[in-house]
C-alpha cells in the first residue's frame, strides 16, 4: 500500500485546522452527541461550520477559555462528547488548571482542540505561539495528546478521539502545508507510522516537522545517510515499541518537535530509552526561548525546522554515534 505521495512536489497544501474542522461538521452529522464550545474564535478555529449547521449543539462563550472548560465538563456530564477549541495559547495555556480538575480528574469526555499551535502562527508573535502545550497536557493523568501530520491526519485523530471516551488533545496548526498522507494511510492513537525505512539513524517528529523529515531524509540519502522517519502523531500514550526497535537498529534517534525540547516529543522518547534501552539522542525543537514575528516558513526556517535545517541537525547528531 502507498502511504504518501510524490514527497517533493505536494499537489495539496491545507492546514490541519481545516481538517479538525471538516471532521467535527461529519461527526455532528452522524451523532447527535456531539457538541461544540469556543471561545470568540470560532472561525479561526474552524468551528464555525458545525456552528452554522448545528446551532442548538453548539456554545459560544466569548473570550473566557477557562468557563468554556468548565461548561465543556458539565456538558459532557451529561452524556455528550464534547469538543472544545481555541488558539492554543489560551487554551491549554489559560485554562490549565481547569482542564487539569473539571476535565481530567472527572475522567471527562471533553476532547481539546487548540488551533494556532507552534511556530507557524508567525505574524502573531510570540504571545500566541505556544511551545509549551505538549508538556502541559501529556503530564495530566487520563490526557491523550495528539499532534497530526497533515489535513487528512487530523481528519482520521478527530474522529477518532471522538469515538473513545476519555480526555483527549489535538493540537494543528493555522499555515497550509502539504498534504502528504492520503485516506488509505492507516492510524491507530497510540500507534507510530513509519513512512520511511533507514538503519543509520531514527527520525522521530510530530505535526509539519513530519513531511519536513521526509524531505531532509532524501537530502541526507544523497549524503550517504540512510534515515527513517517515523511520525510520531499520538505523544501520549506513546508508542513503546517504535522506540525501542528503532533505538535497537539504528543506535541513533533524532526527535523533531515544532515545540520547546523541554517537555516535547524528545522528552517523551528520551523517557522511554532511559528505562528500557539507552542510546544516543539529539533532541531538536525551540530551544528554551520564545518565538518572534514573521511569516511561517520564515520562523520554521530561521529555527532550522524545516528539511534542510533537520538535515543538518542530522548530520551533526551522526558524530554522536561515531
Amino acid at each position: 500500500m502507498k502511504l504518501i505521495p510524490d514527497l517533493l512536489n505536494p499537489e495539496v497544501k491545507k492546514s490541519t485546522r481545516d481538517g479538525f474542522g471538516k471532521a467535527l461538521l461529519e461527526l455532528g452529522t452522524s451523532d447527535q452527541n456531539i457538541w461544540a464550545l469556543t471561545a470568540d474564535v470560532s472561525e479561526s478555529s474552524r468551528t464555525h461550520w458545525f456552528a452554522e449547521k448545528f446551532p442548538d449543539r453548539f456554545v459560544q462563550v466569548g473570550v473566557a477559555e477557562q468557563n468554556m472548560a468548565g461548561v465543556a465538563a458539565g456538558i459532557a456530564a451529561c452524556g455528550k462528547t464534547t469538543f472544545i477549541s481555541a488558539f492554543g495559547a489560551f487554551s491549554p495555556g489559560r485554562n490549565w488548571d481547569q482542564i487539569r480538575v473539571s476535565i481530567c480528574y472527572n475522567n471527562s469526555n471533553v476532547k481539546i482542540h487548540a488551533s494556532h499551535t507552534g511556530i507557524t502562527v508567525g505574524p502573531d508573535g510570540a504571545s500566541h505561539q505556544i511551545f509549551e502545550d505538549i508538556a502541559l497536557m501529556r503530564s495530566l493523568p487520563n490526557m491523550v495528546v495528539l499532534a497530526p501530520a497533515d489535513y487528512e491526519q487530523t481528519i482520521k485523530a478527530t474522529k477518532a478521539v471522538a469515538a473513545i471516551k476519555t480526555p483527549c488533545y489535538i493540537r494543528t496548526s493555522r499555515e497550509n502545508t502539504a498534504v502528504f498522507t492520503t485516506k488509505e494511510t492507516p492510524f491507530e492513537i497510540g500507534k507510530a507510522n513509519l513512512y520511511r525505512d533507514g538503519d543509520d539513524v531514527a527520525i522521530f517528529a510530530h505535526g509539519i516537522t513530519v513531511y519536513e523529515s521526509l524531505k531532509a531524509a532524501e537530502q541526507l540519502k544523497s549524503k550517504g545517510i540512510d534515515a527513517a522517519v517515523v511520525d510520531f502523531h499520538t505523544i501520549k500514550p506513546i508508542d513503546q515499541s517504535t522506540i525501542i526497535k528503532y533505538a535497537k537498529k539504528c543506535g541513533l534517534i533524532v526527535t523533531i518537535d515544532d515545540h520547546q525540547v523541554i517537555g516535547g516529543l524528545g522528552s517523551a522518547v528520551s523517557e522511554v530509552l532511559g528505562e528500557h534501552h539507552p542510546c544516543p539522542i539529539k533532541r531538536h525543537g525551540i530551544y528554551d526561548i520564545f518565538g518572534e514575528s514573521g511569516s511561517g516558513r520564515e520562523l520554521v526556517k530561521k529555527y532550522l525546522l524545516d528539511w534542510d535545517g533537520i538535515a543538518q541537525t542530522v548530520e551533526q547528531a551522526m558524530k554522536m554515534k561515531r
